[in-house]
């Protein structure tokens, strides 16, 4: 006899149930003992309910839970909470995580939730504030673990069992003297191994990372990548130690960096707000401008066109490989840019590497280039075996004029759409703005250009 088991009740399932019964004991509970992470995709689920799901846990979990949470449902939360624990969330709230919310809001809306602050979060939430938008100063946090250099190993732990339990992470200690000002970093590692009697002193080597309050975010990111650090000290300009800065903050403006170069080399300005979030108006605003600009980009190859509008007139074949070879320019260009760009963001290629890179985007366009003028001249040969009227007895010579051609739009693509950013970079330009639509706005003119200038040279006295 074979037994049945009962299908699994889903954790979806459950919720639904417990609030139908509205038995506020049994949410907590339930509510208390799952994953921060599925907490998380409930908030997600039910946004009907998503303030009462951080209202029923407690404090310590609600601020996990709303860490993790994207922006537009922080605000939906916030706007749902009651402001008791509207203020009891933001007061426990990482002093970081608080200015990365706040900054997001409206000037109104900021100054209504630090009146919910008890005074020594306000004070230093308006530190944070204090500084530019994109400096490391609004990261860091305050809460970390300092030391004295004339401190025992035995003192150390007493300072870490007392503050520790409110610090973002005790794997690292800082070492600071009588002024507040920053000596060494050291290991939690090193501190374990140490005799209890053994002073500070005696540990450190006077080899630290500190990173600058007023520099920009992206030199964290740089920083963090170079020396394998989970937390790096900020210092302000007389070396006072400020904060610190913590591995995942830095990973959260990496993914904010990616995604504004990635909408920019889409051709639009960046978004300050998630794409479903954002006013239609607000949206079309950063559109149209770049498609503007584009449109009076593409104008430039009506004039080209209306240039050679004679030579299209006696040879009207050739207007038939016009998309073939714009589109092979524009794809090429798009190519190097993209490369480029990504590379130049993740500091494999710097400005003094230019010749390095045009070097290789020559070779790489002859090669391309090549290839694609060979496919174009075997077409225009099979076509003519099929269809001999199609081009007529100078096939031969369109073929050289479409395969030469392609030779050189391709490497004038890649040139292009490989030295742009880095000519942008040099006029302290963000690269990102070169984007694949601009470099193939840029080639569709020029191509046009080389592609009837090669006509010209082969076809002069012929069809021209």
């Amino acid at each position: 006899m074979s037994l049945e088991l009962e299908p699994e009740v889903s954790l979806k399932e459950q919720f639904e149930a417990l609030m139908i019964r509205e038995d506020k004991l049994d949410i907590q509970d339930f509510l208390n003992n799952q994953n921060i992470s599925d907490v998380a995709e409930l908030v997600d689920e039910f946004p009907d309910y998503e303030g009462q799901i951080l209202a029923n846990m407690s404090v310590h979990r609600a601020v996990s839970v709303f860490k993790i949470l994207d922006l537009p449902t922080q605000k939906h939360v916030i706007k749902e909470l009651p402001p008791f624990k509207t203020a009891e969330l933001l007061n426990e709230l990482p002093a970081d995580d608080r200015t990365s919310f706040l900054e997001e809001l409206p000037s109104n809306v900021v100054r209504e939730l630090i009146k919910l602050l008890n005074p020594e979060e306000r004070k230093i939430t308006l530190s944070l504030l204090g500084y530019p938008e994109n400096s490391i100063g609004r990261l860091m946090t305050p809460d970390y673990v300092y030391i004295y250099p004339y401190n025992t190993v035995s003192e150390v732990f007493d300072t870490i069992r007392k503050y520790g339990k409110d610090s973002e992470t005790i794997n690292v200690l800082y070492v600071i003297d009588e002024k507040g000002e920053l000596i060494d970093d050291i290991r939690i590692r090193d501190i374990i191994l140490a005799a209890p009697d053994k002073r500070v002193e005696e540990l450190i080597d006077g080899r630290f990372i500190a990173l600058k309050a007023y520099d920009d975010q992206e030199t964290a990111n740089e920083a963090f990548k170079m020396n394998n650090r989970v937390a790096l000290p900020v210092v302000s300009n007389t070396n006072k130690l400020l904060g610190i800065v913590t591995i995942d903050d830095v990973l959260w403006v990496a993914n904010e960096e990616f995604s504004e170069d990635m909408q920019k080399m889409g051709g639009t300005e960046a978004l300050d707000e998630p794409y479903l979030e954002t006013p239609l108006i607000k949206l079309f605003k950063k559109r149209v401008v770049w498609l503007i600009v584009l449109f009076l980009g593409e104008l430039l190859t009506a004039s080209a066109m209306a240039f050679f509008e004679d030579e299209i007139a006696k040879a009207v074949v050739l207007a038939l490989f016009i998309p073939l070879i714009i589109s092979s320019g524009g794809n090429s260009g798009s190519q190097a840019s993209t490369l480029v760009i990504q590379a130049m963001a993740v500091g494999e290629v710097t400005l003094s590497d230019w010749w390095k890179v045009m070097r290789r985007e020559i070779i790489q366009g002859l090669m391309l280039g090549t290839a694609l003028g060979l496919i174009g001249f075997v077409r225009i040969f099979i076509w003519h075996s099929i269809s001999p009227e199609i081009y007529g007895n100078n096939w031969d010579e369109i073929g050289y004029v479409v395969g030469l051609s392609l030779v050189g739009v391709v490497l004038w693509g890649t040139l292009s759409g490989s030295m742009l950013p880095l000519f942008l970079k040099k006029l302290g330009a963000d690269p990102a703005v070169s984007s694949a639509p601009f470099v193939a706005t840029l080639v569709d003119v020029t191509g046009l250009i080389i592609y009837f200038s090669t006509a010209f040279l082969f076809l002069k006295g012929i069809l021209l």
